[in-house]
């Protein structure tokens, strides 16, 4: 099979973005909270994030005339690929202690793999991305692992 992925395409592994630094607050948490049903009180109370909360929190607000036609933004961590469809392919979370109220947390984007396979409709192109959410003394508050599969 002749490969999708060329030298300039691999040379985007160990790219990343500048941090992203948000702070945590209760009503952020509540609100989270509430739009994704949860039921644990520490949770409704704000006392404590749920799991996903900070799914996407690195990335900036976008308005709806900036999205390209299949509702997504351009990415400054995906490289100019031959296939353009893109797809989640997974996200693997670890964390190292609760994210809670008054954190302010540095997120930190990485490509940290590419590859390609062949799929039952065709070739697919797999981005993978680590993630790291440091708190403002740099201790690791959470890992993440997310995959994009372009077809």
């Amino acid at each position: 099979m002749d490969t999708l992925i060329n030298d300039d395409i691999r040379a985007w592994i160990g790219r990343r973005d500048a941090p992203q630094t948000i702070e945590v607050t209760r009503r952020d948490i509540i609100k989270y909270a509430l739009a994704s049903e949860q039921q644990l009180p520490r949770y409704l109370n704000g006392d404590e994030a749920p799991p996903m909360f900070l799914f996407g929190a690195d990335r900036p607000l976008t308005a709806l005339a900036d999205l390209g036609p299949d509702g997504l933004r351009q990415d400054s961590l995906l490289p100019p690929l031959p296939l353009k469809r893109v797809m989640a392919g997974g996200v693997k979370q670890r964390y190292h202690r609760a994210i809670v109220p008054g954190d302010v947390l540095s997120i930190t984007r990485t490509v940290s793999d590419i590859f390609e396979k062949q799929g039952a409709s065709g070739p697919l192109i797999f981005v993978v991305y680590d993630i790291e959410v440091r708190d403002a003394g740099g201790a690791l508050v959470m890992q993440e692992t997310q995959t994009r599969i372009i077809r």
